[in-house]
């Protein structure tokens, strides 16, 4: 055991050699080192700033953006029934952080440390957890050790386990060990929960996802954007969320060739620099025009509405009858929830869409898409023209949400049954 720690230390530090050597051209891994540098001063002043009575905090850890999502229902939770905490939220990603740092609902928001046993101590000396969340993916195993050491209520919400994961291989002893340090972990599914059974770990439940508790909650208070209603004039839209190159590529042969002329199309690109924004417009001939030059009068003549802010994207799936999802000829898949919660079908690509429990569901039911070519888009979209098959569809889609919300009391539930949030320091 001791050489896979020594192991799992080396590997923490080849990763930060090389996040520095990538800061020189790389401006995500910059943020990642200077969000970082001098840690400990910084923190301490600020958080002596921001909690100068010294009240307890409840610390919430989130990988990224989407993984925020997923907490988020849980933060408002605790922010609203324990006022008497103060919420610390953690990003490792600066794609996490640079969006959600003046997220309301939490009092502290800052950048995790790389994982060290000396960094765990004193990130845990610091701030005094009295109860712990990690979220979906995150297995830091000295911040987990120092967590159980203060004893630490921890627990990992929206869990979800496969074969393929380090713990499941003859090398993954220690991140096995390291589960254990978990009060309770909730997953998604029962096929997650058979693989925790088969490490003998029993203090787990099948909770759900929570980022469908926050994809209804968008869906109930989504409100009319600005000149949207005069640009959707009735027609049918198809919404294109989070894409990447490959997919506009894809999206864009079949826009000048076969969208039908009661069709309009809203794309909102992943990353939305200049350049970007220019190459989807030369990519498409039909009348565009962007969303910061939306006005009553080009709204109604317009056939594209390109998107080129952050942060509108779940609230603009209420004007769609189809949503095309990206990533999926990436790294992955980005949130099909969203538009699943506003009763649209989904069409994706194919990459790692099975890592995703509702697409791998609504896939073989019916109520989402997975295609590899124009010619797959086109295919499904005409298959979805016919009225009783969008229906189907679309009830589909809904229902996997309606059937599935409620993860948020769950989790809930047990911190208040365990009592594990009662006022005390450690």
């Amino acid at each position: 055991m001791l050489m896979s720690i020594l192991l799992y230390n080396i590997g923490v530090r080849a990763y930060l050699l090389a996040i520095w050597g990538a800061q020189f051209f790389n401006k995500k891994a910059k943020l990642w080192i200077i969000g970082r540098r001098n840690w400990q001063q910084r923190y301490a002043a600020d958080w002596q700033q921001k909690n100068p009575e010294g009240k307890p905090c409840i610390w919430v850890h989130c990988a990224s953006l989407g993984e925020f999502e997923q907490g988020r229902p849980v933060i408002e939770r605790l922010h609203r029934e324990y006022p008497q905490y103060k919420i610390l939220l953690t990003f490792f990603s600066p794609s996490g952080y640079i969006v959600r740092q003046r997220y309301v609902h939490a009092d502290y928001i800052c950048y995790l440390p790389a994982d060290s046993p000396r960094n765990a101590r004193i990130f845990v000396e610091l701030f005094k957890p009295i109860m712990a969340i990690f979220v979906k993916y995150e297995y830091w195993l000295h911040f987990l050790n120092a967590l159980q050491k203060k004893g630490a209520p921890t627990l990992l919400i929206s869990g979800i386990f496969s074969e393929d994961q380090i713990f499941f291989k003859w090398y993954g002893a220690l991140f096995r060990k390291a589960l254990p340090g978990f009060h309770h972990i909730f997953v998604q599914n029962s096929a997650s929960a058979d693989l925790l059974k088969s490490l003998k770990i029993k203090s787990f439940s099948i909770a759900g996802d929570t980022r469908i508790d926050r994809v209804m909650q968008i869906s109930h208070e989504a409100t009319e954007l600005e000149f949207v209603d005069e640009f959707a004039n009735n027609h049918r839209v198809l919404v294109a969320g989070s894409t990447w190159p490959p997919d506009e590529a894809i999206l864009a042969t079949f826009i000048n060739q076969d969208l039908p002329d009661d069709w309009k199309v809203i794309i909102a690109p992943h990353h939305i620099s200049e350049n970007h924004l220019i190459r989807i417009e030369r990519a498409l001939e039909l009348p565009l025009v962007r969303y910061s030059e939306l006005t009553p009068i080009n709204a109604p003549i317009a056939r594209i509405l390109l998107i080129d802010n952050v942060g509108m994207l779940a609230r603009l799936y209420r004007y769609g009858r189809l949503a095309y999802i990206g990533g999926g000829f990436g790294a992955g898949i980005h949130n099909t929830l969203e538009p699943i919660a506003f009763r649209l079908p989904v069409i994706c690509g194919p990459n790692k869409h099975e890592h995703f429990e509702e697409t791998r569901f609504l896939s073989a039911k019916g109520g989402a898409f997975i295609i590899h070519n124009t010619a797959a888009l086109f295919s499904i979209f005409v298959k979805l023209a016919n009225e009783s098959t969008w229906t189907k569809a679309s009830e589909t889609a809904y229902q996997y949400v309606l059937n599935n919300q409620g993860a948020t009391d769950k989790i809930i539930q047990l911190i208040k049954d365990h009592k594990f949030l009662t006022i005390k320091t450690l």
